[in-house]
């Protein structure tokens, strides 16, 4: 048996595979530095592996390398698939090509007169005083207008001129574009019409072909058509990707994470649900092992290299329906995440007048400064500075042969530099230990407020909840984020530096199914949405690879006032007041008023099926020490920290032992990760084996 889990992330690629093959084990084994071996019960283990996700010197893609390099090997040999029972793997590769704008050619078809309503959108204005409105570049390349219409109510107005838009999509396909996207007047309930053009399209040859009738069967011309556009730009890219996944895996079942938090079939898996996949299986692996310890409420938080993720958990997965992401819209749900640019591979620069953290990131390629690939310097070269990161306990996979250890000296070098740039343009006397820290200073203000939005400004007291922290970077500023949010509790677990992998293996297969409705909410339409549901329900447990025994059914829908726009979710009740009484509560939470003379409308329903996964067992850890005795540190360093150098013990997690409890300032390395205790905060080991920081003053 092995299973892989795998996340692709903007800097590294993390990797967890379950397995109870003696050989791997003994493989892994020789190289202790690289891979973090954790014995499970019943002669299972789990290992940890971390890579660069851009090493084009050294290898195409790096979760099949990663796959290669824990069953050793080589790069030329092909991956003997009888072995591996499953992959489940997030992906950044739509992400990635939305934000560079380097998705494929699409072709835009709409209803004639309504050309330009995409380009229009809503006409919001995100900066209300800037004169000069910069739109965002649209994703299609051409439009065709086609004359055809339907009424609202299901009235054929303008029949399709079938010769017409032969010879115009014709004139397309000659120019090079592949993929189209369709987009009618009320096709979400008349989907009529869409249906001959992409007969039409399919027979001329095209290989992407998205009607917004299946991409987003909701009302609203402007966001069906952007999610319909969406899906047509990034499908061919996710495609291309997994088929090259695939063809490394003959034979091997590939599932991929979506962006609301389940997972599907290599197969099934879309260019709409595929933008936040790799933060979803992080929200996953937070919400799932924070359960396991014990806690309900919620905030994870989540610092890679390339971004930052947070989120809001009390009780259930939290979903938005409309989003926009690197300047596209979209509506489909999608795990609520606020993400900032903001991660260790943040530049840090200096505009003359003052600090800058971020948006640019430093990547993998070629990193941070001490990553001895000549980057600029950032957030994780201020931790090195301050002496939170030191090189010794890092793995040896920087520099051009990928086997040296972090620059330290580089470092030093660039921010003493950089101070004495400062000096000039300022007057000012600092340290280069004090401008890493006010970098640093920044990078945390600029988190702290991420998570705001997700919780303060939304009602929530955060000082009640737990922070889930992971990600690779996740350990290094934990302890600030919680002092700048007035929490007092941070639980860290054993792969939280690859808790977005491990999270796939603890994800369930989802399939969400929405229908639009827009008719007042009264008991006389209650065995409407029971059969609409009914249906919904049916449609996405098809969508499953296998009929499953046994699955749970949640049931929602989305409520308005009329006359408004913004919807809040409820779930569906046979009884009309009861889900009034939800809207009325979640209102007032979220808004600070309840309008009570406006007559509720029901704008959509939407039924999410979850067959349940059998997921990896986590062990106990049994004290082999005495109680009184303590842990030992395995050396003292210095390490800049309020505002003066203390001498700091470091502790290796593998030596902690439950009920050890540590009081700081004090620095635990993993193999995946550094966690810096702050002064006035103490870890303590659970016998699960995690670590949770509680603030003692």
């Amino acid at each position: 048996m092995l299973k892989f889990f795998a996340d692709r992330g903007g800097t590294f690629t993390d990797i967890v595979a379950v397995t109870n093959n003696q050989a791997i084990i003994d493989g892994v084994s020789k190289q202790p530095e690289r891979f973090l071996i954790v014995p499970l019960p019943n002669q299972q283990w789990i290992i940890v592996y971390k890579l660069l996700s851009e090493n084009p010197e050294q290898y195409q893609d790096a979760a099949i390398q990663g796959i290669r390099d824990i069953m050793d090997i080589a790069s030329n040999e092909p991956i003997p698939t009888e072995a591996i029972e499953v992959v489940k793997m997030g992906t950044t590769v739509a992400t990635n090509a939305l934000l560079e704008r380097k998705g494929d050619r699409v072709v835009l078809l709409i209803t004639k007169g309504f050309k330009d309503a995409l380009q229009i959108g809503y006409q919001n204005r995100p900066n209300i005083f800037a004169r000069q409105i910069i739109l965002p570049t649209m994703l299609y390349e051409q439009v065709i207008e086609i004359d055809e219409r339907y009424d609202a109510n299901g009235n054929e107005l303008i029949p399709i001129n079938i010769e017409q838009v032969k010879s115009d999509l014709q004139a397309v396909y000659n120019a090079g574009i592949r993929s189209c996207a369709i987009v009618f007047m009320h096709s979400d309930r008349y989907p009529k019409h869409e249906q001959q053009i992409a007969q039409l399209a399919q027979e001329i040859g095209f290989t992407q072909i998205s009607i917004s009738h299946q991409v987003s069967p909701l009302m609203k011309l402007v966001s069906r058509g952007d999610t319909t556009v969406v899906d047509a730009y990034l499908t061919p890219i996710l495609r291309r990707y997994v088929n090259q996944v695939a063809n490394q895996l003959p034979n091997v079942k590939l599932m991929f994470m979506k962006s609301d938090g389940g997972l599907v079939a290599a197969e099934q898996f879309q260019g709409k649900d595929s933008i936040l996949s790799g933060p979803a299986g992080g929200i996953v692996g937070a919400v799932q092992t924070s359960k396991r310890a014990g806690f309900e409420l919620v905030i994870t938080f989540d610092m890679g290299g390339t971004s930052t993720d947070a989120a809001h958990f009390k009780g259930e997965y939290e979903r938005q329906l409309d989003s926009e992401i690197a300047g596209a819209r979209m509506r489909v749900p999608v795990l609520a995440i606020n993400t900032i640019a903001a991660g260790g591979g943040s530049v840090l620069s200096f505009d003359g007048s003052s600090y800058r953290v971020g948006p640019k990131s430093a990547g993998s390629n070629p990193g941070p400064a001490c990553y001895r690939r000549g980057g600029p310097l950032a957030v994780t070269d201020a931790n090195v500075m301050l002496g939170k990161i030191h090189p010794q306990y890092f793995p040896s996979v920087f520099g051009i042969d990928g086997n040296l250890p972090l620059d330290k000296d580089i470092v030093i070098q660039k921010f003493t530099q950089l101070t004495q740039d400062i000096q000039a343009a300022t007057l000012n006397d600092c340290t280069p230990e004090e401008v890493a820290a006010g970098f640093i200073a920044i990078a945390v203000e600029n988190m702290a407020n991420a998570i705001k939005k997700i919780s303060l400004q939304r009602g929530y007291d955060v000082t009640e909840y737990v922070l889930c922290c992971f990600g690779g970077a996740g350990g290094q500023v934990a302890c600030l984020i919680a002092d700048t949010l007035g929490m007092k509790k941070i639980f860290i677990h054993p792969y939280a530096g690859v808790l977005s992998a491990y999270g796939m293996g603890l994800a369930d297969v989802r399939a969400i199914r929405e229908g639009g409705i827009e008719q007042p909410l009264t008991q006389a339409l209650i065995p409407k949405l029971q059969q609409l549901m009914e249906y919904l329900e049916t449609q996405a447990i098809t969508e499953m690879d296998e009929i499953p025994s046994q699955v749970e059914v949640i049931r929602k829908i989305n409520l308005k006032s009329e006359g408004t726009n913004s919807t809040l979710t409820v779930n569906f009740a046979k009884d009309v007041v009861v889900m009034q009484q939800a809207f009325e509560t979640e209102h007032q939470s979220r808004y600070g008023f309840i309008q009570l003379e406006k007559t509720l409308i029901v704008e959509s329903a939407s039924v999410e099926v979850i067959q349940k996964m059998d997921t990896p067992e986590e062990p106990l850890i049994i004290r082999t020490r005495p109680l009184d005795e303590v842990p030992v540190s395995v050396e003292i360093v210095r390490m800049f920290t309020a505002d003066r150098w203390h001498n700091t013990p470091v502790y290796q997690r593998e030596d902690l032992q439950p009920e050890d409890s540590i009081n700081g300032p004090a620095i635990v390395v993993e193999k995946i990760s550094t966690i810096v205790v702050e002064p006035n905060w103490k870890a303590r080991l659970t016998e699960r084996n995690h670590l949770i920081l509680q603030r003692i003053i």
